[in-house]
């Protein structure tokens, strides 16, 4: 597998050229002929960084790298996981943009890249993920407005955007959202009133400061 020292960093993992791939740490091969459909290193004490040749694992399925210890930024070569359903990148201290790219990943169901040191604007190619069903962006220093596209994730039941630099309005198309059940936004710089549709997903509306609309003040 490319790129597994610069991943590894200074982790010590049963990973040597020596043996077959298949019985290396955390890494899943199936199919004929074989290819690595899953990697998954969550807290293995990686210190690494994510490398850009990780995109040729065209076959890849998951990648969990939570709770670990990766610096640098997140490769927009990861957006050519044409077959990803899961990348799980939290509580690491990543940094940088979040790649528009992500916006290609069509099979993704899981999003996590909460508690980092992302920055930047949340991309709004991320509103082109229709399988979608947890996005996960808490506790970075995001910037900028929520993207009215979010609202066209219909498969979409939890989205944590909480203790980022987020500002202005709640884009009121997050109300068409059939299937929210967890809004988390306190912890930013938001204003306005949230959309009424969403009083019973947005479950810390007290913490963030902000009213529903067409709410009768007290």
């Amino acid at each position: 597998m490319e790129g597994k020292d610069t991943l590894r960093g200074t982790a010590s993992l049963d990973w040597d050229y020596g043996r077959a791939i298949t019985t290396w740490e955390g890494v899943t091969v199936s199919g004929t002929p074989q290819r690595v459909t899953r990697v998954e290193l969550q807290e293995r004490g990686l210190t690494g960084t994510i490398p850009s040749s990780l995109g040729n694992l065209s076959n890849l399925m998951a990648l969990v790298l939570a709770d670990n210890e990766l610096s640098g930024s997140i490769p927009p070569e990861l957006g050519d996981f044409s077959q990803l359903k899961g990348l799980v990148l939290s509580g690491n201290g990543l940094i940088g943009n979040i790649p528009p790219e992500l916006g290609n990943l069509s099979n993704l169901t899981v999003l996590d890249l909460a508690g980092n040191g992302l920055v930047g604007k949340i991309p709004q190619e991320i509103g082109n993920l229709s399988n979608l069903t947890s996005l996960r962006l808490g506790g970075n220093r995001l910037s900028g407005s929520i993207p009215p596209e979010l609202g066209n994730l219909s498969n979409l039941e939890a989205l944590l955007l909480s203790d980022n630099e987020l500002s202005g309005s709640i884009p009121p198309e997050l109300g068409n959202l059939p299937n929210l059940l967890a809004l988390l936004i306190s912890g930013n710089e938001l204003s306005g009133c949230a959309p009424a549709a969403l009083q019973r997903a947005l479950a810390d509306s007290a913490a963030a400061g902000l009213s529903f609309c067409g709410e009768t003040a007290p």
